[in-house]
This record gives C-alpha cells, structure tokens and sequence, in this order.
C-alpha cells in the first residue's frame, strides 16, 4: 500500500483539494493518520486503517472515536460545529471560514454536525461521529444527501446531562454506517447482536422492543406521516418525500399501515428539558402523551416515516421563524434511535432527507431496515465538484 493509493491518502488528497471552498474542517491530521493507518495494517485490525472524520474540537475523546480508533479506523480529523455567536447564521464554522453545504454554497449544510455531513457527501472521509440533540445529526443528514442515524438514548455515553443528546453516525449509506456502528456498539471482540442491544434508555418506563430481524422480511409494515400531526411543512419537500414512500410501496418494500402518527408538540417540553426543568408538569404531560402513543404506533416493530425537516436547507443568514428541528426532536425526548437517507431533491438542487423511527434499542435493526429502504431508492449522487472516490 502507497500514500498515493491508499484510503487515507485519498481522503488527505480530497481534504486538500476540497475543504478551501467547504470548510468541513477545523483540523486536520495528515502526519498522524498515515502512521496510523500503516499501524492499523500492520496489525490487521477489521477497519484496517479506513478513514473518518470527528465531530468537533472534542470529538477525538467520544466513546465512538475511541471505539473505531481501537478498531483499526484512522481519524483524519476534526469537523465543524456552529462557532459562538454564529448558531443560525453558519451552522459550522471551518478553519477557513463559514462551512457550505456541497450542493448549494449559498446553503448552510444544517448542524451541528455540520462539517461531519460534508466531509462524507464529498467523500473526505468514509464516515464521521456525530452527536444528536435535537436533530443535529439527521438534519445535516438530511440537507448534504447522506445517511445518519441518532442513537437510541443512553446506548452510548454521551456528556449532555439533560440526556437529550445521543451519539451518532454520519455516512454515505445506511450499509457503511452498519460496519462502523457494530464496531462501535462491539463487546469483548464481537459485534453485539440487535438482541443484545439494550431495549429502552436508562429510566425509561418499559415498552414494546422491535421485532424484526437483522435482514427483514418484505414487506416491512410502516406508518407515514408528513407533519407528526402539527408541523408546517414545505409542500415540495413533503412530495419529495412521499414520492419516495410510494416508491417503497411500488416496490413491495413496505406495506402502508393505518394509524394514528400525530403527537404533541414537543417544541415546549425540549426547551423545559433543556434548560434543566424536566420536572415542569406541562414538560411531563406532552412526554407521558407522546411516550405512549409512540409506543401504541411503533407496537409490533412498525418503522414511522416522516420527513426529515419541514423545510429545505435555508441560507446562512438564519431560518427565520421556522424551526428546521420541529420533525426530529421528539425523539430526542422520546429516547427512540431515527436516522436519515436520501429521499430526491427539490426542484431547486436541495437534497431531502426521509426521516425513519424504530422502537427503542432497535439500532441496528433500524439500519439494517434503512439499507433494505436504500436499496429500493435511487443511488444517492455525488454533489457537484465532489467527483468520485
């Protein structure tokens, strides 16, 4: 092997030739991942020196770094995250300046991982850790045209102490994420099996587990729903979504089932949680209502499938009013593991992601559902400029 062939020289030469004008990264380590990647050859260890990107100035230390440093996977480096001050404004601010997202530079990519989206859908890394609070890995997801997934809560550690932020995986298809998360979620040597996988977060009242197996049975049954039953969502990016949904049912990939996906809005009870007050009893009565009608619509291993923003990716000056986390924060409060895939793109070029839900502790049952979505649903493409690997 040969920096000049090797994975992660390809991802150092993209980096190089790719991040001036994205600005997806606010450090990178070339010196340190060609020694390792040689070291991770040399050992024979399963990712056997493949590239990925952290999320953040910290992102080094995550539990998920550390378990895919230990397996052989080689970090080229650390993405951006909304700097201070600049939340709505950038969504990532890169070594280089304010991050774009690789279809549209006049878009923000979405946050907070936001410079781990871009690193993956312009091929600077294989896949990336990310972390998830309140939509901040699948919206990124969602607008840079890759896959991610938010963690069932409390499945890995994570330092947020309202326990509403998960860990997280971002990358080019649900079947790449699969490698990586089983490496991750891995105990004494093996893969855990969706089994072992804890079935509901720590403190959590009990619930029905998903059912299916790790290669489902067709069709899988699901619920959709476009709004959740109270969000103002963007009627092109709606149609994008079911046109997908519609594909799926063409296909024979899933079976339509009638029930009722509308909740509460959680826009109150996130905000109560996350300032420290989960106790506040308006917080509480939306958790408890959602909670259950969540688990009378997930009963069963149903999958529920909804748009993964209301809106398309906004410009660098802010969303306004709108709130580009109304689909995905739910399950933050709710604990449940949901990830992003490509679903098409709006008449304007803007990526759109489809937004799939499982019941608690069902994560790598979920990913292995999204590749079997995946595989009924166009390619996902490169984004302009982006070329191939």
């Amino acid at each position: 092997m040969t920096r000049t062939t090797s994975p992660v020289a390809r991802a150092l030469e993209r980096i190089e030739r790719l991040d001036p004008a994205l600005h997806a990264f606010i450090e990178v380590w070339p010196r340190e991942a060609l020694d390792r990647e040689r070291e991770a050859v040399a050992r024979g260890l399963p990712l056997g020196g493949r590239p990925f990107a952290v999320k953040g100035p910290t992102g080094i230390r995550s539990y998920a770094a550390r378990r895919l440093l230990a397996a052989g996977g080689v970090p080229v480096g650390a993405t951006s995250v909304p700097g201070p001050g600049t939340h709505w404004q950038t969504w990532g601010r890169g070594a280089g300046g304010r991050t774009v997202n690789p279809w549209r530079a006049d878009r923000t990519p979405g946050g907070s991982s936001a410079g781990a989206a871009v690193a993956v859908a312009a091929g600077m890394a294989d896949v990336a850790t990310g972390s998830d609070g309140a939509g901040s890995v699948r919206i990124p997801a969602a607008w840079c045209g890759v896959f991610g997934l938010k963690t069932t809560n409390g499945l890995l550690p994570s330092p947020d102490r309202s326990g509403l932020a998960s860990a997280g995986v971002l990358a080019r298809s649900a079947a790449e994420a699969e490698r990586w998360l089983r490496h991750v979620l891995e105990d004494g040597g093996e893969p855990a099996a969706p089994e072992s996988v804890p079935s509901r977060p720590a403190g959590a009242r009990p619930g029905p587990a998903g059912s299916w197996p790790g290669s489902p049975a067709l069709p899988l049954p699901v619920v959709y729903s476009d709004d959740l039953g109270f969000a103002a969502v963007d009627p092109e990016v709606a149609a994008v979504v079911r046109a997908a949904v519609d594909r799926l049912v063409a296909a024979g990939t899933v079976r339509l089932l009638e029930r009722d996906a509308g909740l509460l809005d959680p826009v109150d009870a996130w905000t109560a949680v996350r300032g420290g007050a989960p106790d506040d009893p308006a917080a509480v009565r939306v958790r408890r209502a959602n909670d259950e009608r969540l688990a009378a619509l997930l009963g069963g291993g149903v999958l529920l499938l909804t748009p993964a923003t209301p809106n398309r990716p906004h410009g660098h000056e802010g969303p306004g009013d709108l709130y580009s986390t109304a689909l995905t924060w739910a399950f933050n409060l709710s604990g449940h593991p949901a990830a992003s895939l490509p679903a098409g793109f709006t008449a304007d070029g803007c990526p759109v992601g489809l937004q799939v839900v499982a019941p608690h502790g069902g994560d790598l049952r979920l990913v292995a559902a999204a590749r079997t979505l995946e595989d009924a649903l166009p390619a996902a493409r490169r984004p302009p400029g982006a070329g191939e690997q």
